[in-house]
């Protein structure tokens, strides 16, 4: 069992190696997509959702 377990790890780490890491500037890009588009589809669901409100507030009245 020990025997598996090693091995596993040795596995685990030459994998790691092969890894390609971003830099800093790559993930500084990519935290800034992800953070605008996040924020983009959040006012897009707001506008939606007041749009649907207002809509059905309209039909009920």
């Amino acid at each position: 069992m020990f025997k598996k377990v090693s091995q596993f790890l040795k596995n685990v780490v030459s994998e790691m190696k092969k890894v390609r890491w971003p830099t800093r500037e790559e993930l500084v890009k990519y935290t800034i997509t992800v953070i605008a588009t996040v924020a983009f589809v959040t006012l897009f669901f707001v506008v939606v959702d007041y749009g649907i409100s207002s809509l059905l507030q309209l039909i009920s009245e």
